[in-house]
């Protein structure tokens, strides 16, 4: 007996690299493109590994847990690693950007993240670009929470590492990613004699068995499944177009937020400035008496499917997450999730309008 998900031919190398063109359209990028098969920290760790080492000083931006997490790269890299840290209801700005070359004009390597998914909050990239290509940096860029719900211009806004998931606003696979690599952050691999080799890390391996090799063969069997479901996101994508695609999630955006102010009993955006806020996800701080994760529960009662969570760590006692990307990203699911927390809120005794939040979301959508 066959079945559709089991018995499939073989992937082709032609394939697979058509798969990588529509990855580089949807990007806008000539650099080159890689798929790496596996969960975005994969090439989000090899190409630390790859770039950086005891020569590098690093500018790290925090602006969430995966901020923190690069520095730790960095660091165990060999790396001289300075911090920016903001508060996680805000963004990183170029000005600090620039004040921290001014600091530490010997830094040559930038690693930001673009879209906090589990904070809320997104970073100005093309204003830190100017900043980053003035001095000449290696720019390292997330955009794993960001693409497809807002733009990631590698080539623009000068990237020399840009990786990507499908999961979230892209309405993908878990299981693959990408990265776009310029022709400069090649040469810094090239030259440093740590970056990985013979390893599932290493980005020069597929360089030079895939990239340079004119991308006839394959060096390994890829991921069926995940190759076939990436490629049918992008031409879903590339269908409905992805200006609005972007379009329908800042609207969940706005929508989300406007939603939860009406709502009231003390729930408030918890990223302050709209336009700081990140069009994949919005974060929103409970009142106080209130736990997060508890009301979060109770609230996933009534849908286990509805996309909420609680913050992660520290931040499950105040953060509650509605998660509006991918087919999430409608007035259903909004108005869903902001009804389900409402109602939860009612039950714990905080004063709520279901009524005025369901005309915010509404007015929003229309």
């Amino acid at each position: 007996m066959t079945h559709p998900f089991l018995d499939l031919p073989p992937l082709s190398a032609q394939r697979f690299a058509a798969i990588e063109d529509g990855v580089a359209r949807l990007l806008d990028t000539r650099q080159d493109v890689l798929i790496t098969q596996g969960e975005a920290l994969l090439p989000l760790e090899g190409a630390i590994r790859a770039a950086a080492g005891p020569g590098t000083v690093a500018l790290n931006v925090i602006t969430g847990p995966y901020g923190q997490t690069f520095g730790d790269w960095l660091r165990s890299c060999g790396a001289t690693v300075h911090d920016i840290s903001v508060p996680f209801h805000t963004a990183v700005t170029a000005a600090q950007i620039r004040e921290a070359f001014a600091e530490h004009p010997e830094i040559d390597f930038v690693s930001l993240v673009h879209a906090e998914a589990a904070t809320g909050n997104t970073n100005p990239v093309a204003e830190i670009g100017e900043v980053v290509r003035e001095r000449g940096a290696l720019f390292y860029l997330d955009a794993v929470a960001s693409v497809g719900a807002e733009p990631v211009l590698p080539d623009a806004w000068g990237v020399d590492l840009c990786v990507i998931g499908a999961q979230k606003a892209m309405g993908g696979p878990a299981g693959v990613s990408a990265i776009s690599v310029s022709e400069r952050a090649w040469a810094r691999m090239a030259a440093n004699p740590d970056a990985p080799r013979r390893s599932y890390l290493s980005l020069l391996d597929w360089k030079e068995r895939w990239i340079d090799a004119g991308r006839r063969a394959l060096p390994h069997a890829p991921a069926q499944l995940e190759m076939l479901a990436l490629q049918a996101c992008l031409e879903r994508i590339e269908s409905a177009g992805l200006d609005a695609v972007m379009a329908r999630h800042r609207t969940a955006a706005l929508a989300t937020r406007a939603g939860a102010v009406a709502l009231g009993g003390g729930l408030e955006p918890y990223v302050h400035e709209a336009k700081d806020a990140a069009p994949v996800a919005t974060t929103l701080r409970v009142p106080p008496g209130v736990v997060a994760s508890e009301l979060v529960a109770r609230a996933l009662r009534s849908d286990p499917a509805l996309p909420l969570a609680a913050g992660g760590g520290a931040l499950a006692e105040e953060m509650i997450r509605v998660n509006h990307y991918g087919a999430d990203a409608n007035p259903g699911a909004v108005r869903a999730s902001l009804t389900a927390v409402g109602t939860a809120m009612a039950e714990a005794g905080v004063p709520v309008d279901l009524v005025a939040a369901g005309r915010a979301v509404d007015g929003h959508w229309r």
